[in-house]
């Protein structure tokens, strides 16, 4: 059971190449369009010569009847846990057993030190940071691969191992903005994004060009390599989600930084509800605390005027946010923010039948050509003066409207420098010629004994 990321990972490095196994379908969900596709025969190996079919989750019940499953792997992520739970409870029922894959046998090992930055939600401040950690390395002059988690929306065996350098090469790739919004940023800073499905080879290919492997997570899953150093980002605006999501509050157990994002705009009662449960269930953990910085060019002149906010899909969407960085700049600015959903049409429109929480925000839903045109005429139709674009994509280059388009940046802000102190660390440890580092083989990994 998946979302086209985790669960072709679990089924490269747990079934693919075992015939003793037969995986008869994945099931997708939460990503529009990416049922009624094929794993294909390249990437699923020799043993399935027509790839395996993918299917919607609404379908697992006939599935495991009808080919009398033994066994259904849940692998994506943000879920609520009791969701977890209702999902075990259909396998069970259909008659098959119900399984979580772990962080041991899922998380590859690599020659080269790794340091992983994931979540307890989508949404929490992860990419400041993982752009704060890359920039940091880099400034030391350490060469640094990102890998990002999958986001392989389009054909899969084309996008199995992906290297990114330039914002050109998101063109050549057909890139959606879902998978823009996390590479562009990385890019404009400089820095290389490895992605795929393929994570076994890419992280190889990652390992031949740089010093240290900078694991970049998606949505609230646990790193896919096994981390020297695990950073885990907390959001205060969520308090306890940290510990009632799967799989973030694994993160949040796991990790040796815990990093309380936006305390600078959450209530202080919220900032200690997060730090008091990190000190309960993950009392070895470090725990920081970190802002992010808004910027926009004269966001000023949004006084007065009729705007209307996008933020980042995935986070507003099955990330449960009611809000974002635009939002918060067009608050600031004294912007009379508008609803978009009656303007919303086709897909876009769908999304907020399926997310009712959504008000006064316009989800950045780009997974195909069809709704990009179809967040274009959104756009359009609202009439606005300004559109405020909170996403970390400049959407200017993607969208073409006549109404002008502010742009939001944040940036992550180490409060007290104990960020810079953490991966001052690191690098003694691992990168400095000379440090007593331990072999890849010996590391710590995450869930050893």
């Amino acid at each position: 059971m998946g979302a086209a990321g985790r669960d072709f990972h679990n089924f490269n490095v747990l079934y693919r190449g075992h015939p003793e196994y037969e995986v008869v379908a994945f099931t997708a969900t939460q990503i529009p369009n990416i049922s009624g596709r094929t794993y294909p025969p390249v990437l699923a190996g020799p043993d399935y010569p027509n790839g395996i079919p993918i299917v919607p989750e609404e379908d697992l019940s006939e599935i495991v009847r009808k080919q009398r499953v033994d066994l259904v792997v849940l692998a994506y992520s943000d879920l609520p846990e009791i969701d977890v739970m209702h999902k075990g409870s259909t396998a069970l029922a259909a008659g098959a057993g119900f399984f979580l894959a772990g962080p041991r046998e899922t998380m590859l090992v690599s020659s080269k030190p790794v340091l992983s930055v994931c979540a307890v939600r989508t949404g929490a401040g992860k990419s400041p940071v993982t752009r704060f950690v890359s920039r940091f390395l880099r400034s030391r002059g350490y060469r640094v691969a990102i890998v990002r988690h999958p986001m392989p929306y389009g054909d899969l065996a084309a996008q199995a191992v992906q290297r990114f350098a330039r914002l050109e090469d998101l063109d050549v790739a057909h890139c959606t903005i879902e998978e823009r919004e996390e590479y562009e940023p990385h890019l404009r800073d400089g820095a290389v994004v490895f992605a795929g499905v393929d994570y076994e080879v890419i992280l190889r290919l990652a390992e031949r060009e740089a010093e240290v492997v900078l694991w970049d997570g998606g949505n609230n899953d646990f790193s896919f390599y096994r981390p020297d150093l695990q950073i885990v980002v907390a959001d205060p605006h969520r308090p306890g989600h940290e510990l009632s999501y799967y799989p973030g509050e694994v993160n949040f157990r796991m990790a040796d930084v815990i990093v309380v994002s936006k305390t600078d705009s959450a209530p202080p009662e919220n900032v200690a509800s997060v730090e008091a449960n990190a000190a309960r269930v993950n009392p070895k953990a470090e725990v920081l605390r970190g802002a992010l910085a808004l910027t926009a060019e004269e966001p000023e002149r949004l006084r007065g005027h009729r705007v209307l906010v996008i933020e980042d899909g995935p986070t507003i969407t099955h990330g449960g946010m009611a809000y974002g960085a635009g939002t918060l700049m067009a608050q600031a600015h004294g912007a009379r923010i508008i609803d978009a959903k009656p303007f919303a049409v086709g897909s876009i429109a769908r999304v907020y039948e399926q997310y009712p929480h959504l008000k006064n925000i316009l989800p950045a839903m780009g997974y195909s050509p069809e709704q990009v045109r179809e967040l274009e005429q959104t756009i359009r139709g609202s009439g606005v003066e300004y559109v405020v674009d909170g996403s970390p994509v400049n959407l200017s280059h993607l969208i073409h409207v006549d109404t002008p388009i502010v742009n939001v940046g944040y940036q992550y802000e180490d409060l007290d420098g104990r960020m810079a102190g953490v991966l001052e660390r690191f690098v003694r440890q691992y990168l400095t010629p000379g440090s007593t580092g331990p072999a890849p083989s010996e590391r710590r990994g995450a869930g050893a004994a």
